[in-house]
């Protein structure tokens, strides 16, 4: 049975940072791409960031271009979200996703994704 778990959210002060976290079993994480999205409070699911099945490609949305680096370790069977320099507009729910040989760019519509994580809050006080 595939999971993602995610994990590391909370509550933060603007400026800060958080690392999340979303752990996989039931796949081989190295045959697949990863992508996180997030869903603020009455709005739809948007991109964040993604990684290719490889590893060798990322993407970001450019609300969060140089302040989130995206990472996975398949040897953890791990992805990570590095989140610096966060905004008040940065509080969502923050969701992992999976897709099997996904690239950078295809996985930033979230209807191709395989897999969801149930997601953790992020909450961003100014």
């Amino acid at each position: 049975q595939v999971q993602l778990v995610e994990s590391g959210g909370g509550l933060v002060q603007a400026g800060g940072s958080l690392r999340l976290t979303c752990a996989v079993s039931g796949l081989a994480l190295s045959s697949y791409g990863m992508a996180w999205f997030r869903q603020a409070s009455g709005k739809e699911r948007e991109f964040v960031a993604t990684i290719s099945w490889s590893g060798a490609s990322t993407l970001y949305a450019d609300s969060v271009k140089g302040r989130f680096t995206i990472s996975k370790d398949n040897a953890k069977s791990a992805v990570f979200l590095q989140m610096n320099s966060l905004k008040s507009e940065d509080t969502a729910v923050y969701y992992c996703g999976a897709d099997l040989r996904g690239t950078a760019a295809a996985m930033t519509r979230a209807a191709v994704m395989d897999y969801w994580g149930k997601g953790a809050l992020v909450t961003v006080s100014s």
